[in-house]
């Protein structure tokens, strides 16, 4: 038996519900948010300097990337917590490793920014 079609676009519905769920609890951190600002100024500076299309693409590329993975750290912090709440050296392993996926994306997205940003940077003051 297939979903009668206000059934669909009601599961649809709830789950974009869940999604918002997640970006707000998301934001709780501030690691997040912190992401989020920096985003912001890039996505600002690119407006201003006018970088390229296919500049656009990195910035925002890595901008995803970093937050992905900030939200993937966070909902691995917290599931971690709910099955070891004591302390577990396989636990902080875990949680280890989450924090440095979001390490590495951070630093694909400071060397994605430097190519971007610096050249025009440094013509605007030479």
């Amino acid at each position: 038996m297939t979903k009668q079609p206000d059934t669909f676009l009601k599961s649809r519905l709830k789950s974009f519900k869940y999604a918002f769920n997640g970006l707000s609890e998301g934001w709780r951190e501030l690691n997040f948010r912190i992401h989020i600002v920096a985003a912001g100024v890039a996505i600002l500076l690119g407006l201003v300097l006018g970088i390229s299309r296919d500049e656009w693409l990195a910035v925002v590329i890595v901008i995803g990337l970093v937050l992905f993975a900030e939200l993937v750290n966070t909902s691995l912090e917290r599931l971690a917590d709910v099955v070891s709440p004591q302390w577990d050296d396989r636990i902080k392993v875990v949680k280890d490793v989450a924090a440095a996926a979001v390490f590495v994306a951070a630093l694909m997205a400071l060397v994605v920014g430097v190519v971007v940003f610096v050249p025009p940077l440094i013509a605007l003051f030479v």
